[in-house]
């Protein structure tokens, strides 16, 4: 029977938000405090250039519950919240970004879902107030490009919102990858899943740091971490591409020699040509879809994931 007052690990990556801080962690104690909540918020500084780092020290002064997390330099979102996920004590782990644009009353709904028994609880954003058109329909691409290249299980409009029990934050600090993706290594390790939605709020303060280039590294990082699929495509592509051209230099012959060329094509030597030379692209193809055979043996080895991953064991 688990806890109905663990203790929670807050985690929050942050870079240039220092107008957003004292605001958010205002109406974080000030929810913790209504629900009777353990919290353990750990704020990890990824490299910011505003003094955001003097505001998280100004911040953990004024209450035992913060810790805080700087890095040398910024490594971006992603190694922020491992490194913070690492630093984790709580029953319970909780990503939330420091804008605000997570609610943090969602939280209640979260442990609700805990508490019944799901290992890992997942935000579904509805709704976002402001939200770009790039950031809005870019989303919906990338999880339609993820279902097929990865087949992934991630329901459509997945975030980084969510918490993790203990247990899964155990086997992900296992994890070795370096361009990482958290939600799609926790949605890798399985264990059992629930879903609570929410409206995404404007952003209290400044603009987003993401901008459509890092958002876009970041989709092409997750298509190739989590699936070996965009490899097999160049296989699939050269036997599309040589099937046709034989058939259609069998099609060729047959109408121009054994038919006399009754629908008057005229075939020139240049379209011969150009249909071998389709056909030598497709045997290039495939034997660049064999050699990704053996990258994709190398990519899962070099990737160091457990074999297999228990759940729970006997006592």
């Amino acid at each position: 029977m688990r806890s109905k007052n663990p203790l929670i690990s807050l985690i929050i990556p942050v870079y240039n938000e220092a107008g957003n801080l004292v605001w958010h962690h205002e109406k974080i104690l000030e929810f913790a405090a209504k629900q009777d909540l353990k919290l353990e918020i750990i704020y990890i500084d990824d490299g910011s250039t505003d003094n955001s780092l003097e505001t998280i020290k100004t911040l953990m002064s004024d209450t035992q519950q913060v810790r805080y997390i700087a890095l040398s330099r910024n490594f971006g979102k992603e190694a922020a919240t491992s490194a913070g996920i690492k630093q984790s004590t709580g029953d319970v782990v909780v990503m939330i970004d420091a804008d605000g644009q997570h609610p943090i009353e969602v939280l209640a709904d979260f442990l609700d879902e805990w508490v019944r028994g799901a290992d890992v609880v997942i935000g579904i954003r509805k709704d976002n107030e402001k939200e770009g058109f790039t950031k809005r329909y870019g989303s919906i691409v990338y999880n339609i490009i993820l279902k097929f290249l990865a087949d992934s299980t991630t329901v459509s409009g997945s975030t980084d919102f969510r918490l993790i029990d203990r247990k899964v934050v155990n086997e992900f600090n296992d994890l070795t990858e370096r361009n990482r993706i958290t939600r799609g290594l926790i949605d890798w390790l399985g264990f059992k899943r629930s879903y609570v939605e929410f409206k995404s709020p404007a952003r209290h303060s400044g603009i987003a740091t993401y901008s459509f280039k890092k958002l876009f590294k970041l989709a092409l990082h997750s298509f190739t971490s989590q699936s070996t699929r965009p490899l097999q495509l160049t296989g699939l592509l050269g036997f599309i591409v040589t099937i046709l051209s034989i058939i259609t230099a069998v099609g060729l012959i047959i109408e121009k020699y054994a038919l006399k060329d009754p629908l008057e094509l005229a075939v020139t030597g240049t379209a011969v040509l150009a249909l071998f030379l389709s056909f030598l692209v497709g045997l290039v193809l495939i034997c660049q879809w064999l050699l990704a055979l053996y990258i994709e043996s190398i990519h899962s080895e070099t990737q160091n994931r457990p074999l297999y991953i228990i759940a729970e064991e006997s006592k």
